[in-house]
């Protein structure tokens, strides 16, 4: 960086002063705090966050300095919950991402299924494109997932999100654009499974009130089995934890 690029010393005082400030507020807001999920630490701790990111970089950019602050990072979290606080209608949003790792495995299992099943023969051995429509067809997306590898496919990351609605939706209604309307202020509860979460168990399910900002599981295949107990905040013996953020009680 050029010394013209460089912030200058008052600028770096700044930044450090707003810091001072953000941490006095965010003890303010724990002191204060009305429960396990008050918005106003929840905000405060935002605010906090950005506040010594904003000192790290500019310390850095001026003197070649840093912190020894670990900036939490705000991607993975969610907003502050706007949905209501006894949702009587639900959406399921899922992602899972796969590599077909085994093209001829893939190939093989839909032949399968096509030779059991006469409706579903229609090029089942004429390509992937074809195969992966068979096996599709055939299974629900949870027993994919649980033998993925007898279908030839390796796991990428994947999510799901709990979204909590006002009223159920017209049937048909959201068909045409099914996630056009996701609204992550509305996420009850999520669960992420990465390999970016291997070295640390205590990421990847994110409740959020039971909502989360940060805390998480290494692997989500118990996680339908989670209890009462652990949603409210417990680490079982297979690492899950939950770390209540914002929002209403689920």
């Amino acid at each position: 960086m050029s010394d013209a690029e460089q912030p200058t010393a008052a600028e770096v005082r700044a930044a450090a002063e707003a810091v001072k400030v953000a941490l006095d507020r965010h003890l303010e807001a724990v002191e204060r705090r009305s429960g396990e999920d008050d918005p106003a630490v929840y905000e405060a701790f935002n605010e906090l966050a950005a506040a010594a990111e904003e000192y790290d970089e500019l310390l850095y950019d001026r003197y070649d300095e840093v912190t020894p602050f670990e900036i939490p990072g705000t991607d993975d979290s969610l907003p502050p919950y706007s949905g209501p606080e006894e949702p009587n209608a639900l959406s399921v949003l899922i992602r899972r991402d796969y590599t077909v790792a085994q093209p001829q495995r893939l190939l093989a299992q839909a032949q399968r299924v096509a030779d059991l099943d006469t409706s579903a023969s229609s090029g089942a051995g004429s390509g992937v494109h074809a195969a992966l429509g068979v096996l599709f067809g055939e299974y629900e997306p949870d027993e994919v997932a649980s033998r993925h590898k007898e279908f030839g496919l390796e796991e990428g990351d994947s999510t799901l999100w709990v979204a909590a609605a006002d009223e159920p939706p017209e049937p048909g209604e959201w068909l045409d654009a099914p996630f056009e309307q996701s609204d992550p202020q509305r996420v009850v509860c999520r669960f992420d499974v990465s390999a970016v979460f291997d070295d640390d168990p205590e990421d990847g399910f994110r409740p959020a009130g039971l909502r989360l900002g940060r805390g998480g599981i290494a692997d989500a295949d118990d996680a339908d089995e989670l209890d009462a107990e652990e949603l409210a905040g417990e680490i079982d013996e297979d690492g899950i934890r939950t770390t209540p953020s914002t929002g209403p009680t689920a």
